[in-house]
């Protein structure tokens, strides 16, 4: 038994969440992912994937979901040449500090209020709630493009969500999400995989939600909301998943270790159901 492990997980379940915002917002210890780390690595990312697909963001209305209360991404979609983006989060956790950075570089897309930057509405729409709510999914019309970075494996409700972001594509739009599959403790990438539900769960867990999900999964939602779906595998850890395979639970193996060892990948998908 990895004690060490057990005991940073302990701490990070039970740590309260208001503090660990407060440590995500300035970086200490827990660190954001690359939309709020690098946002232009991110919006470049993106924009290579779906180059490949044959989509350009030129007049493009495009969702960014989760994406962390930095407007960094969404100013730089615009600058690709997107016609309106919509930066959607559960929380509202503005990182004013970093949003002010912004400024003067994109203030055709963002302006000053008192102490505060706020976008400009014609722009960027700011959307905070539960995707799933009539009354969010009402304040926006239908977006041609759906875009994600390590937001997936944090949700609760995966297969809500993603019918909930089916409703909200324009006919012939797009989703592009990219998923981390492994443990957050990345020392130790299967870790999680090694322990009942109601043991992650009730002792585990962190605030910030690990579902577990494994590549076969995600398959499943996505195929059953949309009639094109295609996955592409950024990295497989076949020596860390053989050191871990025999404790690993059978409700998180396929029987085939290249499935099994997948971490990290992206999924396009077109034509919701």
């Amino acid at each position: 038994m990895n004690l060490f492990y057990l005991y940073l997980r302990l701490i990070r379940h039970f740590m309260p969440e208001s503090l660990a915002r407060f440590l995500l917002k300035r970086r200490w210890i827990i660190k954001p992912g690359l939309e709020s780390n690098d946002p232009a690595a991110a919006v470049e990312q993106y924009v290579n994937v779906l180059a490949k697909n044959g989509l350009m963001l030129e007049g493009k209305r495009i969702l960014v979901f989760g994406y962390g209360g930095r407007f960094a991404v969404g100013v730089d979609l615009l600058r690709c040449g997107a016609a309106h983006v919509v930066l959607c989060d559960h929380f509202v956790l503005l990182d004013e500090e970093r949003n002010r950075e912004l400024l003067p570089a994109y203030e055709s897309y963002l302006k000053l209020e008192g102490d505060r930057v706020q976008p400009r509405s014609e722009y960027i729409t700011l959307l905070h709630g539960d995707i799933r709510e009539e009354s969010i999914q009402k304040q926006i019309s239908q977006v041609d493009v759906i875009l994600s970075t390590s937001v997936f494996e944090h949700l609760d409700d995966v297969p809500g969500i993603t019918t909930a972001l089916a409703k909200l594509t324009a006919p012939g739009g797009i989703h592009l999400h990219f998923v981390d599959l492994r443990d957050h403790f990345f020392k130790y990438p299967f870790e999680m995989l090694k322990f009942s539900e109601s043991v992650w769960r009730s002792f585990l867990n962190p605030t910030s939600n690990l579902n577990r999900y494994r590549l076969n999964d995600y398959k499943r939602v996505f195929e059953s909301n949309f009639v094109k779906v295609e996955f592409t595998v950024l990295e497989r850890l076949m020596v860390e998943y053989h050191k871990s395979k025999d404790k690993i639970r059978p409700e998180f193996k396929t029987g085939e270790d290249d499935v099994d060892a997948v971490t990290l990948i992206y999924v396009v998908a077109r034509e919701p159901k």
